[in-house]
């Protein structure tokens, strides 16, 4: 199967690369952009395909006053540009992995193996986000760069980067709760302070429109999301990981992002608690954050890991390539959403110029 080979050829270009700092910093471009064309340029692929495409027909005639009015404003101006553009329904993927692989290449910067951090994300994230929830996706790539601004204790610039992350996504909106320790390392006493600030912010959303929607769409309405359970279920273990094995070595190797690594491993374990309430939004929050257990994962080599460092590094991989494997060839949802998987960079099949 083409995704198998795929995987298999990015894992084995990491591990054939391992000590070879400066070409893996070259090979990691050439990745970047193939993934981006594999992303962006994919045709009836994924499982939002048709929902997405509605949306474009439903931005055909868009209101632009209504634009401060509605939720998600940038999503539905994108696709009313598009339309507007006589763009076929297509673009919006381009747009959408764009804005998520611009973001995923400004949090890989900061990684010491940047190569390994973006083939670590191909498994769940790449898949499930930017080639199938375009919207949440594009949400994920600025809130990749928000965390650049939390590291670099920039609390506007992170707000900046979370506000319009929501315009996408409003998900995006409960990272507003870290404001409070952007400007800085944090301790006990600041989590406390976050978290009593944080009780206006979490009442108004409550009381919000969007909170009665999301409530009304994922609580106690029999809808689940296919594998949360499995997928927030690696994001605890990732997060025990980090608690058991990097926590203390973490502050000595990259003390500026270790709050970013804590905080991220607490809100794995958080995602878990919020399964059993709608596995659909513990899903959604645990997207979020596959980018802090990719970063954990692809730093475990350059941790002082004194017992069995090689198979420290190794595991991750491991895991995550059977995890793939396992879910590629027995999960009617993948299936189903992703095989075959088709281009239309080189013309849309069957000459078909609207894309649905």
């Amino acid at each position: 199967m083409l995704y198998v080979a795929l995987i298999t050829v990015l894992f084995m270009l990491r591990y054939a690369l391992a000590g070879r700092g400066m070409a893996r910093v070259q090979i990691y471009y050439p990745v970047l952009l193939g993934l981006f064309l594999f992303s962006a340029f994919r045709y009836q692929v994924g499982c939002d395909w048709s929902g997405y495409y509605y949306q474009y027909v439903g931005a055909a005639n868009f209101d632009w006053s209504s634009l401060t009015r509605i939720q998600e404003p940038i999503w539905w101006a994108i696709l009313a540009w598009i339309n507007e553009s006589g763009f076929p329904y297509p673009v919006a993927n381009i747009a959408s992995s764009a804005v998520f692989f611009v973001g995923i290449h400004i949090l890989a910067r900061r990684q010491p193996d940047p190569l390994g951090f973006l083939v670590l994300l191909f498994p769940i994230l790449i898949i499930n986000m930017p080639m199938s929830g375009i919207r949440q996706g594009a949400a994920i790539g600025l809130i990749c760069i928000a965390f650049t601004a939390f590291t670099d204790r920039r609390p506007l610039r992170f707000a900046l980067w979370v506000v319009l992350a929501a315009g996408f996504h409003t998900s995006a909106l409960v990272f507003m709760l870290l404001l409070p320790l952007a400007t800085g390392r944090y301790t006990r006493g600041r989590l406390i302070l976050a978290a009593l600030l944080a009780l206006p912010g979490v009442y108004f959303q409550m009381a919000s429109e969007a909170f009665d929607v999301a409530t009304s769409r994922y609580i106690d309405t029999g809808i689940d999301a296919v594998g949360a359970a499995f997928r927030v279920s690696i994001l605890g273990l990732s997060a025990l990981y980090f608690l058991l094995f990097a926590r203390k070595e973490w502050p000595l190797a990259w003390p500026k992002d270790y709050s970013l690594a804590s905080i991220g491993a607490i809100g794995m374990a958080l995602a878990c608690l919020l399964v059993p309430v709608s596995t659909v939004i513990g899903d959604r929050f645990g997207y979020y954050l596959i980018p802090v257990q990719a970063m954990i994962f692809a730093r475990i080599p350059y941790l002082a890991i004194r017992k069995n460092a090689g198979l420290h590094s190794a595991f991750p991989y491991l895991g995550l390539f059977l995890v793939f494997v396992v879910w590629s060839q027995v999960s009617w949802h993948f299936e189903q959403c992703y095989v075959p998987y088709q281009t239309w960079i080189f013309g849309f099949p069957g000459g078909d110029s609207v894309g649905f």
